[in-house]
């Protein structure tokens, strides 16, 4: 998330820094977009805003290194407001729950927390921005954190069954990139029921096809893939 958050800010701020324990991705990320690659301490002390973005095992960890940080963006999954001040004291702390889309400006990103104008203004070139009451964090995350997830499992899925039936698999892979990015769109604008009403017409090829997954249970699954998601981070 981290990586997809520096890719979408990208000549969208005057210069990025950035910081690992030890694994590279800061080096190649710096190399990739411009920047630098420095130790934890250096980026709280020069950085106007931190973005956090580690294992919420690793918080307490790290903190102690971000000392100097003026104001931080969270990305740490089940880690509440409460914590995130304990272990940040000198620090104004936004919370945040962003998905991937972020990484081509067409994220959504929701919050709760402190932050200052400049900090909302630069999240809004990169997401959908919505405020959120804490207590939402978990359900937000299952619905639009994990997500992309599911969705790109449906494209690919789809994809691979036009290309059993002989459609060349770029070409099938194409259609259906496509085809998701309008319905996106579309989807803004329209009810999702009005949507599916309008392209499976009675007796016809959609209603046959959702006749199928109404029998094989995707609804069912794509709820149990969000009540999964939940467990897991309510765990």
């Amino acid at each position: 998330m981290a990586a997809a958050i520096a890719r979408g800010l990208a000549g969208e701020v005057d210069g990025m820094l950035f910081s690992d324990s030890g694994s590279g991705r800061a080096a190649a990320l710096a190399e990739e977009l411009g920047g630098e690659a420095l130790s934890s301490e250096e980026v709280a002390e020069r950085a106007d805003v931190v973005v956090l973005a580690v294992k919420p095992a690793a918080l307490d960890a790290v903190a102690p290194a971000l000392g100097a940080a003026k104001e931080v963006v969270s990305v740490l999954a089940a880690t509440p407001l409460e914590r995130l001040r304990a272990a940040l004291p000198g620090a104004k702390v936004l919370r945040t729950m962003p998905n991937v889309g972020v990484e081509v400006r067409q994220g959504v990103i929701c919050v709760a927390g402190e932050a200052s104008p400049e900090v909302r203004a630069t999240l809004d070139k990169i997401a959908h921005v919505v405020e959120i009451d804490e207590g939402d964090f978990d359900r937000v995350t299952a619905v639009m954190g994990c997500s992309p997830a599911y969705l790109a499992l449906a494209v690919e899925a789809i994809a691979d069954a036009g290309a059993a039936d002989g459609l060349a698999p770029e070409l099938a892979r194409e259609l259906i990139v496509e085809t998701a990015a309008g319905t996106a769109e579309l989807l803004r604008r329209r009810d999702p029921a009005d949507v599916r009403r309008a392209v499976a017409s009675p007796g016809g090829s959609t209603e046959a096809g959702l006749k199928e997954l109404d029998r094989l249970g995707a609804p069912a699954a794509f709820a149990a893939a969000v009540d999964g998601s939940l467990r897991r981070m309510r765990e």
